[in-house]
Formats: C-alpha cells, structure tokens, sequence
C-alpha cells in the first residue's frame, strides 16, 4: 500500500521585535490577517489600556499584584519590565497551540525574545527582528502616532539603540523600509520554516512507509 501519513507539526513560536514604532505591531496585525495557521499571543500588562484597545484582545490588563502572582505560579513563558509597566505571555494557550500544531506570534521585546529562546520551547523559535531605516524616520512615526507625551516618545527614542544592539540575537533581520515588501518577507520567513525538516516529525513515518512500500513490491 502506498506510504500515506497526515503531515502534522508542532506549532512554531514566531517572535517579532523592533524600537518602539517601527513597524512590529502593524506586521503582526497583518500577518495574523493573512494566514489562518497563525494566532496572537495575548500578554498580560499592568499599564492602562489605550483609547480603543480591549481587555483581552490587545491585551490581558492586570494590576502589578495579579501580575506578580502570575510569575510567583509560573504562568507565564516570558515576562518583563518596559518603562515602568509589566510585560508578559501566559504560558497555557502557547502550549495548547503548540500542540495544535498553530503557530503562535509575539510581539515583544528583546527581554521577552531571549526568555523564550532560553525556555524548554525555545527549539521551535523563529525569531525576526525589524529595523527602521533611520532614527529620524523612527522618531516621525512615534509622533505621528499621537499616542504618547513628549517626555514618553524621548524615553522610547531613548531605548531604541538599547533595543537595536540586540538585532545580532535574532534568526532574521529586516529594515522596514516599505510596509509591503516587509510584511511578504515576514510571511516569505515563516512559509519556509514551516517546511524545515526537524519541524515536520510526520516524515520519519513517512519515509519508513515508503520504505515498507518498496520491500512489498512496488504496483
């Protein structure tokens, strides 16, 4: 009989950084847009939520107390601190994914990144770093944003070469130049690791059927 095995894998953990307002959330959105294999990872955070933004969709908004219990549990794969509020990814949904064989996305910092790269998870990272293509081009978007005082968008113009020296960290690195041509190379990006051989055990079977095919007489 013909070798025939359903390709299964297990999910990958794709993680997106960049320097605040350079592009990650909006690859992020774009990317869960285009490919239904793919779901956000919701953090958990104790700042306050945005205009517009929803408890449990942007974000899972918690007081520090909450957060602290979370970690104390070890509910959460990652988590850190960034301008004074608290960041992370609840360990259960990722892991439920996972076996689901659904990727999951982050969009975090270069802290959370290396938590996940050092966890028990870390072999299934595919990890992409995004660069804006200049600091001025950086510092309009942040303004155009609308979203943060002056004193706030000093301090993440102020973090951005902290957060770029990490760029050498990550599997890939793109320079966000076009919104387009970066978001078809994300995508381009997870397309070919899902297609790695250690990310599909289903072909160890696979091979072995066709090898029990040929030893049975091939037609």
């Amino acid at each position: 009989m013909p070798a025939q095995e359903a390709p299964t894998r297990r999910g990958l953990l794709i993680i997106l950084s960049s320097p605040s307002g350079a592009g990650k959330t909006t690859l992020a959105r774009r990317l869960l847009a285009a490919d239904p294999q793919v779901s956000f990872s919701v953090s958990a955070t104790t700042r306050p939520p945005r205009p517009g933004e929803v408890d449990g969709r942007e974000y899972h908004f918690v007081t520090r107390d909450e957060f602290m219990a979370m970690v104390e549990l070890g509910d959460l794969l990652e988590h850190a601190e960034v301008f004074g509020n608290l960041y992370g990814s609840p360990r259960v949904p990722i892991e439920r994914s996972m076996a689901q064989g659904r990727d999951t996305l982050f969009d975090i910092d270069w802290q959370g990144g290396q938590q996940i790269r050092n966890s028990p998870l870390g072999r299934e990272v595919v990890s992409i770093f995004i660069l804006p293509p200049s600091m001025a081009e950086l510092e309009r978007r942040l303004k155009a944003r609308a979203q943060d005082s002056e004193e706030v968008i000093a301090g993440r113009m102020g973090r951005a070469m902290d957060e770029t020296s990490h760029w050498a960290e990550y599997d890939y690195v793109l320079v966000n130049r076009d919104l387009d041509e970066t978001e078809a190379k994300v995508r381009h990006i997870v397309e070919v690791e899902r297609l790695r051989r250690d990310r599909q055990p289903w072909l160890t079977d696979f091979v072995r059927g066709l090898a029990r095919e040929f030893q049975e007489g091939v037609g």
